[in-house]
């Protein structure tokens, strides 16, 4: 993110790799497998390398993110959690909430069963596990480990007519009577920091994917000038503004990430999830100026010709929609009206 682009030559898979897989699942899937047996884990001493090569993993394929990212927070979280995972098998993490639809979870002896729906769970038909959040008979959540092959579990294959990330659907799973292992206790999922980490792991593939579409507008300023074609001052200045939006988002996720491992700098006054919000909602904007400068720039060609260009933008249009704008920003105003934050 600043210093550590030198280190990623060492971490398997790289960059070519996935590219070279781009739209097969199955081998985007195998290859981060390949990479939770051996990439850092947050909070651990090397946040900034992890978030470095996811960034890359979507500078490369933005969708590719989309399979690497879940898979290496799911062992996370069960890295947290002090839950032995299986490193050779594709995991996903289904977190999200819908309406009409509950998930859940209930004792049966020493373990637990889920009952219900559960939405946004991207790729569920071609996992092997996920960690997935569920209500308890407390009241409250928490999150448990699922066999995705176990015969309670139904899959629905969704109508999915973005044209952004159409290899990652993400539709409804049905669980009927299915066992889970429980991760953690309640609440346990959302009050741990490492779900703060997870938020601004994602950001980080953001940026890496608006990385990717700035690099393709550098390459084809370059073009045009080979060609006897100069870029005039707007072209100049569009690019000088994603690079200093780019840089200094790169310069603020590579902070945090020294903080993070530094262990000591979030405190009650700039707590961990204050801090995701921040970054989160640095990088999305960053992330929609850059998509905004570069395709109003290029214009109309390349996005109706130009199969790569116009897949990493529709991907990363879609993907950086996690983020929910003014929502997060009127509850990140609510934190900082208590006081958690830096100023």
């Amino acid at each position: 993110m600043d210093s550590t682009a030198g280190q990623l030559g060492q971490w398997a898979p790289q960059p070519a790799a996935v590219e070279a897989a781009a739209g097969d699942v199955p081998e985007l899937l195998g290859l981060a497998v390949q990479a939770g047996s051996s990439w850092p884990l947050p909070g651990e001493g090397r946040t900034a390398i992890l978030w470095e090569l996811l960034a890359s993993v979507a500078a490369a394929d933005v969708a590719a993110a989309r399979v690497f990212e879940p898979h290496l927070d799911a062992l996370a979280i069960l890295n947290q959690a002090s839950v032995d995972a299986d490193r050779d098998s594709s995991w996903g993490v289904f977190a999200a909430e819908g309406p009409g639809m509950k998930l859940e979870a209930t004792r049966a002896g020493t373990s637990y069963v889920l009952q219900g729906s559960k939405p946004w769970c991207s790729l569920a038909g071609r996992l092997d596990h996920a960690v997935i959040t569920a209500h308890t008979d407390d009241g409250g959540r928490a999150a448990f480990a699922v066999d995705l092959h176990h015969a309670g579990v139904t899959a629905e294959e969704p109508a999915w007519v973005a044209r952004g990330l159409r290899e990652i659907p993400s539709g409804t799973v049905h669980f009927e009577q299915v066992p889970a292992i429980p991760v953690g206790g309640t609440g346990w999922y959302h009050s741990r920091p490492g779900f703060a980490w997870g938020g601004m792991g994602v950001a980080a593939c953001w940026l890496g994917g608006a990385v990717g579409v700035a690099r393709d507008y550098r390459q084809g300023l370059r073009e045009g000038a080979d060609g006897g074609r100069q870029p005039d001052q707007l072209a100049l200045a569009a690019l000088g503004e994603v690079d200093r939006l780019l840089s200094s988002a790169l310069q603020y996720l590579g902070r945090t990430a020294g903080r993070i491992d530094a262990g000591a700098s979030f405190t009650a006054g700039n707590s961990a999830w204050s801090e995701a919000q921040r970054v989160r909602g640095t990088v999305a904007a960053a992330v929609e100026r850059v998509l905004q400068l570069v395709t109003a720039h290029r214009g109309p060609g390349p996005l109706a010709f130009d199969e790569k260009y116009a897949k990493r933008v529709a991907d990363l249009a879609l993907y950086v929609r996690q983020h929910h704008g003014h929502r997060d920003d009127a509850q990140l105003g609510l934190l900082a009206l208590k006081g958690d934050c830096p100023w």
